[in-house]
């Protein structure tokens, strides 16, 4: 049983480390203990038991250690490029939407009526004429590159169509492109362009909330980037300790040597001759 016990912490300690996984694993372990702390041990020699416990606790701490650097290296990216883009680029789009809403504000849906379109360079003044030369244009599309379809309340209208969902979109180009997909219906498809032009304002709303959500993330990520890891005056403390045990157990190991070398007990140190003394 303790052999299997062995065998397994062999490989499961090379996989738990701070260090960079490896895709091979050898049967040896740092952790794997040697005769003489065998000995040690089964003698209840303090300084081993302390030893090997100081060993488990600072590897631990060092894998905590290695998991906030990561962390760390984590928010650095966050803070200094992902964030920052996308502020930017939040701040880009909201300034877009404000110009597109005020363009869609200064051509108004007409409240009754139709306020006119233009389709493949002609001007309708009735939204059934208008819807069936947008289906029309549709009809008379040979391939999936996007065309110019015309203009219709400030905005520029182009028409593609999309092979793989078989569905034919209108984008809406101001400063931003906000696209709609169409149907068979001749006055539904006019009303879509109409909804995709009223929900520019909460379309404004919701970047601009998004845009909040993103400078919070972007302090609180700054506020954890500057906290050090917690628990290091801790490992320091037990790396130091280590580093003097060790010291300890070589020097014990040294003069357990000496001692073995010398004569055991009740033996005669062997006798010396003096070259040239004797007659």
């Amino acid at each position: 049983m303790y052999q299997l016990v062995e065998n397994k912490q062999k490989f499961i300690a090379q996989i738990m480390t701070s260090k960079a996984p490896v895709r091979v694993a050898d049967d040896v372990d740092e952790t794997a203990l040697s005769y003489s702390e065998i000995k040690a041990l089964a003698t209840g020699n303090p300084l081993i038991i302390e030893k090997c416990n100081l060993d488990m606790e600072v590897a631990r701490l060092n894998m905590l250690k290695a998991s906030h650097l990561n962390q760390v290296y984590a928010l650095e990216e966050l803070v200094y490029r992902k964030y920052p883009e996308e502020i930017t680029r939040l701040t880009e789009r909201i300034a877009g939407y404000g110009q597109d809403v005020a363009l869609a504000a200064a051509h108004p849906k007409a409240q009754e009526g139709f306020c006119g379109m233009e389709v493949d360079g002609r001007h309708y003044t009735e939204k059934e004429d208008a819807g069936k030369a947008i289906i029309d244009v549709c009809t008379r599309m040979t391939g999936s590159d996007a065309v110019l379809l015309g203009q219709y309340r400030g905005f520029s209208m182009v028409l593609a169509y999309d092979g793989r969902s078989n569905e034919y979109r209108i984008t809406l180009k101001g400063t931003l492109s906000h696209t709609v997909t169409l149907g068979a219906d001749v006055f539904g498809n006019i009303t879509r362009l109409d909804n995709a032009l009223e929900n520019l304002a909460g379309s404004l709303e919701a970047e601009q909330n998004r845009l909040e959500e993103t400078k919070g993330q972007l302090e609180n990520a700054r506020a954890e980037l500057q906290t050090p890891f917690a628990r290091e005056a801790e490992l320091a403390e037990k790396t130091k300790r280590l580093k003097e045990l060790n010291i300890l157990l070589n020097m014990d190991e040294k003069d357990k040597t000496l001692m073995d070398d010398g004569p055991d007990e009740g033996e005669e140190m062997p006798e010396r001759k003096v070259v040239g003394l004797e007659r």
